[in-house]
């Protein structure tokens, strides 16, 4: 492993370096890239952020979102400007399947590869690695990176900021979650003090739906809903005719799963839509539920605790029913 001293000198001369993140980036990913991307520019480092695929369009706002590119869009660039990395710094993901067929361009790279995130289970493919799992966003751990590890809270900016507050914003739920500790709301007050616009940042990311999206929600609530009283369990479901009837966008399904755990009693949710090749599932749950844990060995997929995710190469119906059959395993803990 590489230690911390020897990445700040190399950091103390320009390099070629490339910000990666997980596939379809929340604003965790996204809000994090870009904070670090703002603090690497001004130390005069050639930066790039590649994401593995696109994200939803009410994140554009961001400082520096107009120098990304999407690994899907343009391959070849891509291509080159990880073989030529002198550093890759891996955000929000714990391995190399999470970034897609970058993962393979990644592995095969030369550079040294920094890992800042805050998932279980990392990976071994890091030289270097940032990795708190009682962190509530990987923004937190960026803005921990430049201020305590790399010593240059000075250089965290306006820009920086705005995005390393979205990013915790975002994934924290608004602050709502447990992990949104006092250490937490230390850091977002320093973020304002930088320069981060709270109130503004909320409103672009949370105020901002067009109308399909809002028509989509009315749908799932009224018509897509199913509460499951014996086990405190709802679940909204989406086919692609919903999909295509609203003309729903990525990013535009962020989120519906939490309407479903607002329900009161209700201890776990799920949100299970139907994509192109695969229906995915995003499940949150209250307490000493462990979604990662149902995710990880039903839905080929994983998280945090009481977030987490997975998906299945299945029609809807059969991925709806596999859920259904799983909870009587989970009725104890559902019901306390």
């Amino acid at each position: 492993m590489l230690d911390i001293a020897s990445l700040i000198e190399l950091l103390a001369q320009p390099q070629k370096i490339v910000i990666t993140t997980h596939h379809k980036p929340d604003g965790d990913a996204i809000g994090s890239s870009l904070g670090l991307y703002n603090y690497l520019i001004q130390q005069g480092h050639h930066v790039k952020v590649i994401t593995p695929t696109d994200y939803p369009e009410y994140f554009n706002w961001m400082p520096g979102n107009g120098e990304v590119i999407i690994y899907t869009e343009q391959l070849d660039q891509s291509a080159e400007l990880i073989s030529e990395a002198k550093i890759i710094f891996c955000l929000d993901f714990n391995a190399l399947s999470r970034i897609n067929e970058m993962g393979e361009l990644v592995a095969k790279s030369s550079s040294l590869k920094i890992l800042i995130d805050h998932h279980l289970e990392p990976g071994d493919f890091d030289d270097y690695r940032h990795w708190d799992i009682t962190a509530c966003a990987t923004a937190q751990l960026v803005y921990t990176f430049i201020a305590e590890k790399l010593k240059n809270k000075a250089l965290v900016n306006k820009d920086v900021a705005t995005c390393l507050y979205a990013g915790i914003m975002t994934d924290s739920a608004s602050f709502s979650l447990p992990n949104t500790t006092s250490d937490v709301h230390r850091i977002t007050a320093e973020l304002i003090d930088a320069g981060a616009v709270n109130w503004r940042i909320y409103d672009l990311v949370y105020n901002n739906a067009p109308e399909n999206q809002l028509r989509f929600l009315g749908l799932c609530l009224s018509q897509r809903l199913e509460v499951l009283h014996e086990f405190n369990t709802a679940i909204i479901t989406a086919s692609r005719e919903d999909l295509e009837q609203f003309d729903v966008k990525t990013g535009e399904t962020e989120g519906i799963v939490n309407y479903a755990l607002s329900l009161a009693g209700i201890r776990m949710a799920a949100f299970i839509v139907e994509r192109k090749d695969q229906v995915k599932l995003s499940l949150r749950s209250r307490g000493e539920i462990p979604v990662n844990a149902i995710c990880k060995k039903y839905f080929n997929g994983g998280g945090h605790y009481n977030a987490a995710g997975g998906h299945l190469a299945d029609g809807l119906e059969n991925v709806i029913k596999k859920f259904k059959l799983i909870l009587p395993e989970y009725k104890k803990l559902l019901i306390e």
